[in-house]
């Protein structure tokens, strides 16, 4: 046990799993989607829909939206924010099958109209889990920077995206594959110990069969 798990992290409260972690989600959700939110329809699962509101998680939610980190000040004014900026949200309950407690879908769409579903879950403590990328599993802590790629589910697709990472020098992490059916779509998502150039991202997205790639950086 160190100091962090007796602490908790640094943030503006008051809860580290309804709070924190809701702001943590909305974040990397915007961080995937690499664009300002335009639009975000926010639906609220088990906990985080029953006691959200009393713990700020609504707030949190949109505040990690705008780009705000857990310990920002201006959390609490989210909702002003957001309107002065012109984002459109709402907010409603969702049933998720064999989803954490504190999970939350979002629907999101981007200034330039991109578009991306997202389920995240606060895993307590501050620490959260993407659960679902637009549909398919993902599973990954948010905590190294994650390449997720969507992909035909064809022979192939594997080799050429982690010879890729070699020849740029990236180390992976973890790897973790993927699919809605046999030859129906896939996803890898890679958790690398280095960021990903954008040069890297962009081959990626030329080759035949890469139906879309997102990319998850821990740079500020």
């Amino acid at each position: 046990m160190n100091v962090f798990d007796v602490m908790g992290p640094v943030m503006v409260g008051p809860s580290s799993s309804h709070t924190a972690g809701a702001v943590k989600i909305g974040l990397t959700a915007r961080k995937l989607l690499q664009e300002e939110v335009q639009v975000a329809e926010v639906l609220l699962h088990g906990s985080f829909l029953a006691t959200g509101k009393g713990h700020g998680t609504d707030i949190a939610i949109i505040a990690g939206l705008l780009g705000m980190k857990p310990d920002d000040e201006r959390i609490p004014n989210s909702f002003r924010i957001a309107e002065e900026s012109g984002m459109e949200f709402s907010f409603g309950g969702t049933e998720l099958r064999h989803a954490h407690p504190n999970s939350v879908l979002l629907k999101l769409e981007g200034k330039s109209g991109k578009k991306l579903d997202i389920i995240g879950s606060s895993q307590g403590g501050g620490a959260i889990k993407i659960d679902k990328i637009d549909g398919l599993d993902a599973n990954f802590c948010a905590c190294y920077p994650t390449l997720i790629v969507h992909n035909v589910d064809k022979p192939g697709h594997v080799a050429l995206v982690t010879t890729m990472l070699g020849e740029y020098s990236l180390n992976i992490a973890t790897l973790q594959l993927y699919r809605d059916k046999r030859g129906g779509r896939a996803v890898m998502v890679i958790e690398c110990d280095q960021e990903v150039p954008d040069e890297m991202i962009e081959n990626l997205r030329q080759l035949e069969g890469i139906l879309k790639v997102t990319y998850l950086s821990m740079e500020e």
